[in-house]
């Protein structure tokens, strides 16, 4: 079995540096136009996104109308109050400084989720696709990939921002390993 994680095309936040997890945006003209080079075939797999637009958005044009099921519990984290808002616009926020200050995994932005709440929400619903016997393909965010092969690949010592891939691709597991889509 075999389950490849690939984060969804560019949108206007991810271009403009702004956090972005539970805003519900499209794909950018630039994030549908880099998807469109791209080509993936998984014959035979069950087809899992987020719900979010950007993730059916990136689905259809990846892999074209096909049945998928949607699952909200791979969405990105919520940034909360800094939805929305990029690095500038909060610099001088005190919250904004207490949050990004010391560890980013426990620090909880007001109104939102810390990386340690969304990465329990992922890696559960991730333990359920786990145990199917189809392939997958989860069309979802770069935190929520970044969330899962740090969990799934602890001895490599990479940090979530590590493991983020870049908008259209990601990552395919297999058993205990997993090799970069596209290659």
């Amino acid at each position: 079995m075999t389950i490849c994680l690939i984060r969804h095309g560019l949108t206007a936040a991810n271009e403009t540096h702004l956090y972005c997890g539970s805003t519900d945006l499209p794909l950018s003209e630039a994030g549908k136009d880099q998807l469109r080079a791209l080509r993936y075939s998984c014959p035979g797999a069950e087809f899992v996104t987020s719900g979010m637009e950007r993730t059916e958005q990136t689905l259809a044009i990846l892999f074209g109308p096909v049945p998928h099921r949607r699952d909200p519990r791979f969405r990105e984290v919520d940034f909360g109050v800094f939805e929305m808002r990029g690095y500038e616009q909060l610099k001088g926020d005190g919250d904004y400084q207490a949050w990004i200050s010391g560890d980013n995994e426990k620090n909880v932005p007001p109104g939102g989720e810390s990386g340690e709440e969304m990465t329990a929400r992922v890696l559960s619903a991730f333990g359920e696709l786990a145990r199917g016997e189809k392939d997958v393909v989860l069309i979802t965010h770069g935190g929520v990939i970044a969330a899962i092969m740090a969990a799934r690949f602890p001895e490599e010592g990479k940090n979530r921002y590590q493991w983020q891939p870049k908008p259209g691709h990601g990552y395919a597991l297999t058993g205990g390993t997993y090799r970069p889509i596209p290659e």
